[in-house]
């Protein structure tokens, strides 16, 4: 498919922003709706959208985004997340970060804690805690994924069995309404899945547009962790059951 210049700016926004709207893209552009319709359309018949009520979101399916993408996405979201994440994790912890782009953000944020040690699949935070001076990395051993530096299989679980942590921080690459978290990677699953079983308390790192995703593979409930750090309320009936369940939702916006 060959894009309209106008269609390759709505790729980079919903790229940038998760979601497009329709009356939002015609504002921006001076267009009518129906021509953001009819982008929106081609777009989706292209592969590069999915359609939804009065707009359309990236793509869900089997395989997810490219790491250098993800980690542009919602940047400043995942800053604010993260700076209220870190904000919760004292020194002296013990604390496991697994893959993701949001768990790096907090990792910046720990730059400047003393005496922690942090426990890691995702070589992208061993190398940014590498500056803190006060902090000891654990690698966990595994086969390495080049698409995004991550440690997955047997030996990334086995390592992790070994240890009892303080806090995971851990995140996902998508989010359902019924409050299950998902991935893409069945590997990965079994290593978020042991984290989880590993860590005395678990904090969810996630922007809003893991809300307007879906991926193959459950990792766990909202029910199993401690907190979740977002930058937007929770869809539907989520706030209620995440209070039932006793998790706390922090909203970074």
């Amino acid at each position: 498919m060959s894009l309209s210049f106008r269609q390759s700016d709505i790729l980079e926004i919903a790229s940038a922003e998760g979601r497009v709207t329709v009356d939002g893209l015609a504002e921006r552009f001076g267009v009518t709706v129906q021509t953001i319709r009819r982008d929106l359309t081609e777009l989706a018949d292209a592969g590069k959208l999915d359609r939804v009520h009065g707009g359309a979101v990236l793509r869900s399916g089997v395989s997810n985004i490219g790491y250098e993408d993800r980690r542009a996405l919602n940047a400043d979201a995942k800053t604010r997340i993260a700076q209220a994440c870190a904000a919760e994790i004292p020194d002296g912890a013990s604390v496991f970060m697994n893959i993701g782009t949001s768990t790096e953000a907090v990792a910046r944020q720990l730059l400047n804690h003393k005496y922690l040690m942090v426990v890691t699949n995702n070589m992208n935070v061993a190398n940014i805690l590498i500056e803190n001076s006060d902090c000891e990395i654990v690698m966990a051993g595994g086969v390495l994924r080049r698409t995004d530096g991550g440690l997955i299989g047997t030996l990334t679980v086995s390592t992790i069995r070994h240890f009892k942590f303080d806090l995971a921080i851990i995140g996902c690459s998508a989010l359902d309404t019924d409050g299950d978290l998902l991935d893409f990677d069945f590997q990965e699953v079994q290593v978020s899945q042991t984290i989880i079983d590993q860590a005395r308390r678990t904090f969810l790192v996630a922007d809003h547009s893991k809300f307007q995703r879906s991926a193959p593979a459950r990792i766990a409930s909202m029910a199993e962790l401690d907190a979740v750090y977002t930058d937007a309320p929770l869809p539907g009936t989520l706030p209620q059951r995440c209070r039932e369940w006793q998790t706390n939702v922090v909203i970074c916006g």
